[in-house]
Order: structure tokens, then C-alpha cells, then sequence
């Protein structure tokens, strides 16, 4: 994808295609709010229950889909990945992959540093407008369970944090202890959340020019 134009058809697909706008922030990676505002540009989405009016979202559309689209591409990748993990030791036992783009990358890197395999799919997904308070997600039961495990968390952006800090809860839930978290790429430019360390390929930080 080249421009503004090239995402707004490309949510304008994904909509058609039975999407929730979380699904679709998901698949192009950007935030719920910018999903929202590109299906609503695109004309062929349900007039807005918030005024049209809205500005556009201040946000950064990352495209991996070079290394996505090819499997050699996407272990080696996998593998920096998990070289930023290593230094965790090699106790931990479990990779947990956030659905949908963090559940290859997570078996990748599970392959990397020969541990078991979880994924886990976020309430984003069920995500229209509104509230999402009363929607959860869930760890699929195809792959290992929690157990009470310490494990790593992998996904591919990290947008708002939302997501992330909802899986480090969720694993909590369950027993289980998040030691790490890495991702390709992290908007935010953040060392921690909720007391979890972050490390990611690349971090992307947004200069105001007005300072």
C-alpha cells in the first residue's frame, strides 16, 4: 500500500468482506480509530452513530507484508525476534502469539527457542463501535494452555497497547506469568507495561514539528 487512498479500499474490502472494524485495525495495522475513520471515508460502510465531523486519527499504517507473504523472510525475522528473548534464559517453556498476525510470528519464534505454542485472540476482534468493556477474548484450545506457565508475548505492532495489556491480563487470569513481550514494530515507544519489559525490531517515534 502506496497511500491514504490504497487503505481507505482496503478497509472498504475488508468491511465487505464481514470484517469488524477491530479485525480490520488488525489487518492493517492501525489503530480501532483509525479503522473507523477509514471505512467511514470510504462511503460504503453504515453512516457513524458519533458526527461525521471527526478529524482524521493521528496515526502510522505499518505494511510487513514483504516479510509476511515469505516464509524464508519471515524466519529470519522470527528469529531476531527471538534473539532479543534470549537474554531471559532458557527456563521459559511457553510463547504465546496474539491472533491473528502475532500467532505465526509467535510459531516461529517458539521454534527459535523450542517452546510450546498459545495463541490468543483478542476482544478487538469482536469490535464494531462503542464499549468494548463487555466483549473478551480467548485462548484458542488447537495449542498449548497457560498452566500456570511463565511465557513470552508476541505480536507485530504495538498501536495503542490496549491489546498487549489486555493479553498480559488475560495470561494472568489463567496463572500464568508474562516474563517478556516483542514485536516488530512499536508505535509507542514503550520499555514496559504493565510491568512486563517490551522489546521490539523497531520503534517508531512521532517528532512534533510544532516544538
Amino acid at each position: 500500500m502506496k497511500n491514504v487512498d490504497d487503505l481507505i479500499e482496503s478497509a472498504a474490502e475488508l468491511a465487505e468482506g464481514g470484517l469488524s472494524k477491530g479485525e480490520i485495525a488488525d489487518e492493517l495495522n492501525v489503530s480501532r480509530e483509525t479503522a473507523s475513520w477509514l471505512v467511514e471515508r470510504s462511503g460504503r460502510a453504515e453512516p457513524p452513530t458519533e458526527p461525521e465531523d471527526r478529524g482524521k486519527p493521528a496515526d502510522i499504517h505499518v505494511d510487513w507484508s514483504a516479510v509476511g507473504r515469505d516464509s524464508a523472510r519471515l524466519s529470519y525475522v522470527s528469529r531476531a525476534m527471538a534473539d532479543l528473548l534470549r537474554k531471559q534464559g532458557e527456563e521459559i517453556d511457553l510463547t504465546v502469539g496474539i491472533e491473528k498476525a502475532g500467532a505465526p510470528l509467535a510459531t516461529m519464534v517458539g521454534r527459535e527457542l523450542d517452546t510450546d505454542l498459545c495463541t490468543y485472540a483478542p476482544r478487538k476482534h469482536q469490535w464494531e463501535e462503542g464499549d468494548m468493556e463487555n466483549l473478551g477474548g480467548s485462548f484458542s484450545r488447537n495449542f498449548a494452555a497457560i498452566r500456570d506457565r511463565e511465557c513470552y508475548v508476541i505480536d507485530d505492532t504495538i498501536t495503542s497497547g490496549t491489546t498487549m495489556k489486555e493479553t498480559i491480563a488475560a495470561i494472568r487470569e489463567q496463572g500464568g506469568e508474562p516474563v517478556a513481550c516483542v514485536v516488530l514494530v512499536d508505535k509507542q515507544g514503550v520499555e514496559e507495561i504493565e510491568g512486563v519489559p517490551v522489546y521490539s525490531l523497531i520503534q517508531v517515534i512521532p517528532v512534533d514539528s510544532d516544538e
